[in-house]
C-alpha cells in the first residue's frame, strides 16, 4: 500500500473538472485508489464521490493506492494534484 499526501494547490479546489480527471486517470489502473479527506475515505475511480468531498483550496488530501500498479497509480494521482489539474 502506497500513501502519499498533497494539498490542493487550485484556487478553485475539487469540482467537475479535477473529478473527472482524477476518476479518469485512476481508472487507467487496476490498483484500488482512495482519496481521504479529514478521516473520511472515498473511491478515486468515483466522480461523484470526489465532488462530494468538496475538498476546497489548501485542503490536505492523503492519496491511498493498493494493488499490483499502486506506485505508478499514486504517482499520476498526485501529479494531477502537482500540476494544479492544468488549471492555473
Amino acid at each position: 500500500m502506497i500513501e502519499k499526501n498533497v494539498i490542493i494547490s487550485n484556487r478553485a479546489g475539487i469540482h467537475a473538472r479535477p473529478a473527472a480527471l482524477i476518476a479518469q486517470t485512476a481508472n487507467k489502473f487496476k490498483a484500488d485508489i482512495s482519496l481521504e479527506k479529514d478521516g473520511v475515505r472515498i473511491n478515486a475511480k468515483s466522480i461523484m464521490g470526489i465532488i462530494t468531498m468538496a475538498a476546497a483550496y489548501q485542503t490536505p488530501i492523503v492519496i491511498i493506492a493498493e494493488g499490483s500498479d499502486e506506485q505508478e497509480a499514486a504517482d499520476a494521482i498526485e501529479s494531477l494534484f502537482i500540476k494544479k489539474f492544468e488549471e492555473e
